[in-house]
C-alpha cells in the first residue's frame, strides 16, 4: 500500500547530494517535516500524494503552509509570545 505522501528531498555536501524520502499517511505529519526541512535548508525536491507527483499549485501550497508555521513558530519565540497573539498581530498559521 503506497503511503498518502512521500517527500524527496536531498541533503547538500561538497562531493554529492544522496536523495532521502519521508513517507506519512497524515497530512499534518507532511507540512511539519517540510517545516523541519526549511529549517535547516534542506532541497526539497518532490511531494507526491499516492504515488503522483504534486502539480506545481498543489506543491506550492503545501511549502507555503509549511513556511508560515516557520514563521509563526520563530516569531512566537523570538517575542516570547503566544501563538494566539502571533496570529492576530501578524496572520501566520499557527
Amino acid at each position: 500500500m503506497l503511503p498518502k505522501y512521500t517527500v524527496e528531498y536531498g541533503i547538500q555536501f561538497k562531493r554529492s547530494s544522496p536523495t532521502y524520502h519521508y513517507s506519512t499517511d497524515d497530512p499534518v505529519s507532511c507540512e511539519e517535516f517540510l517545516t523541519e526541512l526549511l529549517e535547516r535548508a534542506f532541497h526539497i525536491i518532490e511531494v507526491k500524494h499516492e504515488g503522483v507527483a504534486l502539480s506545481r499549485p498543489e506543491f506550492d501550497k503545501l511549502v507555503k503552509n509549511a513556511a508560515a508555521m516557520l514563521a509563526s513558530r520563530h516569531l512566537c519565540a523570538s517575542l516570547r509570545i503566544k501563538p494566539e497573539e502571533e496570529r492576530f498581530r501578524f496572520g501566520f498559521a499557527a
